[in-house]
């Protein structure tokens, strides 16, 4: 893996072929009798300058995108094809090398890929500590510097798929119809002077019309002027706090009622303050 992955730095085409360069230069006295085959994360239809560079060391580059629709994963048709691609070319001898490679914003589907195929190749168990394991190699801040989003639980998901593979007749599995049951911020961004938001959410997916196209168009977005587009706002949660944790003081002193009562009395009274102030947004 290039450890240039591990960094929201953006070269300039100069210094960054030298440091491809002298990357391979490198491979190329410890591995000498080695061939080798990158998988590079990208964006974008026209040939990188990474296989511009490596094309004159005869070193193979497959390109796939950096993220889908603006997550970091890949379709399950496109991991389907990754993992058999990597699979055959490491079967086909020990001198084979696999060099993982994504420019700037790919970490995250790089780490989610590679996991996948060490899973697909039994090299490792356990979806989420083969992830962790993975993410424990960059800084931890790098995942939340390049999106505002927390990739992993997706990921988890789409490991079990593949470690699933030999349990199902059908590899890649067919789609099927999912529900949403709820979306869970952790953190209300601020869009406005109040520091609040008003959310509107977007499933995207293949036509279910159009079964031969592989474009993704919006199957629902959330009208931007519905009743359902609510403005939540900061203010609010804290306001929540505030009243329980004054509530609670009080109660402590004016009440000594035993712990499971106690406990009752409390989440009640925050219940009903959660729904009052939901009543008023």
């Amino acid at each position: 893996m290039f450890d240039s992955c591990f960094t929201s730095d953006v070269f300039d085409d100069e210094k960054y072929r030298d440091y491809i360069t002298d990357i391979v230069t490198q491979l190329r006295s410890h591995f000498a009798d080695a061939s080798f085959m990158v998988f590079n994360f990208r964006d974008g239809e026209s040939p990188s300058l990474l296989a511009n560079i490596l094309s004159s060391y005869d070193m193979v580059v497959m390109d796939y995108p950096r993220q889908y629709e603006g997550c970091p994963l890949l379709t399950i048709e496109m991991i389907h094809h990754y993992l058999r691609s990597g699979e055959s070319w490491l079967s086909l001898g020990q001198q084979n090398v696999l060099i993982m490679h994504c420019e700037r914003g790919g970490w995250a589907v790089l780490a989610f890929m590679l996991a996948g195929l060490l899973l697909y190749r039994k090299q490792f168990i356990g979806e989420q500590r083969t992830l962790e394991m993975i993410y424990r190699q960059a800084p931890r801040e790098l995942v939340q510097l390049l999106s505002p989003l927390n990739p992993m639980p997706s990921q988890i998901r789409y490991l079990h798929y593949i470690s699933r593979r030999n349990m199902s007749s059908e590899w890649p599995p067919h789609d099927r119809a999912l529900t949403l049951d709820c979306v869970i911020l952790r953190n209300i961004p601020g869009f406005n002077a109040e520091g609040g938001c008003r959310p509107i959410f977007r499933i995207y997916g293949q036509d279910p019309l159009l079964a031969t196209s592989n474009t993704p168009k919006v199957l629902f977005a959330t009208p931007k002027r519905s009743k359902y587009v609510r403005l939540y706002k900061k203010v609010s949660f804290f306001f929540t706090i505030f009243l329980f944790q004054n509530w609670k003081v009080h109660h402590f002193m004016t009440s000594m009622q035993n712990e499971n009562t106690y406990m009752m009395t409390l989440f009640k009274f925050s219940h009903l303050v959660c729904h009052c102030l939901l009543m008023t947004l």
